[in-house]
């Protein structure tokens, strides 16, 4: 330390300093004086401490263990954010070009954006999330329409008039809630047991799911408010799935409350296997009587595309017995797939349950899907139904001949 503070004053005695300060270079020649002492303190320091010797290869192998983990974790999420927002500048330039894109749009739905196999079904995604968007507005504005006319109303009747009745309404539907909620905890004891598989979430796409959730929600609120309700299984059932977040979605606080039974166990595991049947439209064998004994299987699946056999496979890999509803011994049917949403299977069930009247029951399937209900026996509709085919391909005149021959014959054989 000595020898820089003598070196700097060898600098500040020089002729160099007054030609400097004249020059105006005096600001940049103290910082240089400054630097050049501190190196030099630097270097005899270094020359005292050169006598200890450090591991570099112990450092090594410690700096090697934490780096990689390190390193990739954060290259990992860098690479996420980057397609994340690349994902985000695709969104508003689609926007900006007139397509239907959501104006509010997170990062889930734009991880399940960047994860769709091609173009088209991006497009598709973020149609399906435009219009939900709009569906929310619109029923955000019907709500607030409600509460209006609510309000107009309150202050245009009488206000004790108006107080009764709605301390009347607020009692009424509290005693109902409490005797539904009694209901289905009797259902959990006493109950006949109803199962919806929820192994078929690979099978489905995010919209897919989420239908599948709300036709389960009508199903839960439809069992609760029957006079004998079924006791609900969801079986196969993983937390942090696709099924669990959308049902979180809907119940929110009171998911915990739900008065069902909710496992990750196969339904083989929790019930005797010749007490099961699977109900599916891919079965070849009708379900005649509906059997109290027994406990049924509705596959929690929505598909658009109409993926037959699945649940049928599914079934027969477990060893299961499988049934399908009578639709065509009861319906004249007309368009469509023998698919019936999750609800409405609920409401035929507990139908059935309560009447054992097939007709009754089969009155919640879709009207557009039938004619009429079948009023002769079966082999005269396909009589007529034959008929009616042979005519619509211009073969009546033979039809009629072999009819006359027939007929002819067998007289004369009675003669």
């Amino acid at each position: 330390m000595q020898s820089a503070n003598m070196f700097l004053k060898k600098i500040l005695r020089s002729p160099a300093l007054p030609f400097a300060a004249q020059c105006g270079m005096k600001k940049d020649l103290l910082p240089l004086s400054r630097a050049l002492s501190l190196s030099v303190c630097l270097k005899q320091d270094n020359s005292c401490n050169r006598k200890e010797k450090i591991d570099l290869d112990a450092w090594k192998t410690v700096m090697k263990s934490g780096l990689p983990e390190v390193i990739g974790e954060t290259v990992s999420e860098h690479k996420e954010l980057s397609t994340l927002a690349a994902a985000r500048k695709t969104v508003e330039m689609w926007r900006l070009a007139g397509r239907l894109v959501p104006e509010n749009i997170t990062e889930e739905q734009l991880k399940t954006f960047v994860e769709c196999s091609s173009k088209s079904a991006q497009k598709k995604y973020l149609k399906f999330l435009h219009l939900k968007e709009l569906y929310k507005k619109n029923n955000k504005r019907k709500m607030d329409e409600k509460r209006e006319r609510r309000l107009e109303t309150k202050e245009q009747a009488s206000e004790p008039d108006e107080a009764r009745r709605n301390s009347f309404i607020c009692l009424w539907a509290s005693c109902m809630d409490r005797a539904y909620s009694w209901r289905t905890a009797q259902s959990m004891i006493f109950g006949q047991p109803l199962v919806f598989d929820m192994s078929y979430e690979k099978d489905m796409s995010a919209r897919e799911v989420a239908n599948a959730v709300r036709q389960m929600v009508f199903s839960e609120g439809c069992n609760r408010r029957s006079a004998d309700p079924f006791h609900i299984h969801f079986c196969n059932f993983k937390e942090d799935s696709l099924y669990h977040r959308e049902f979180i979605k809907h119940y929110r606080e009171a998911w915990g409350k739900l008065l069902i039974t909710v496992t990750d166990q196969c339904y083989t595991e929790v019930f005797p296997k010749d007490k099961l049947i699977y109900l599916t439209a891919d079965s070849p064998k009708v379900m005649k009587t509906f059997d109290h004994d027994k406990i049924y299987i509705v596959g929690s699946i929505v598909d658009k595309s109409i993926k037959t056999g699945v649940s049928l496979a599914r079934a027969k890999r477990l060893g299961l017995e499988t049934a399908a509803l009578p639709l065509e011994k009861y319906l004249l049917w007309n368009i469509g797939a023998k698919n019936l949403t999750l609800d409405q299977m609920m409401h035929i069930l507990l139908t059935l349950k309560d009447t054992g009247d097939w007709k009754k029951a089969l009155e919640f399937v879709p009207k557009r899907k039938y004619c009429g209900f079948v009023s002769k026996p079966i082999r005269e509709l396909k009589k007529t139904l034959n008929l009616v085919n042979t005519l619509k391909l211009g073969r009546r005149h033979e039809e009629l001949q072999k009819q006359f021959v027939k007929n002819y014959s067998e007289k004369l054989t009675r003669k």
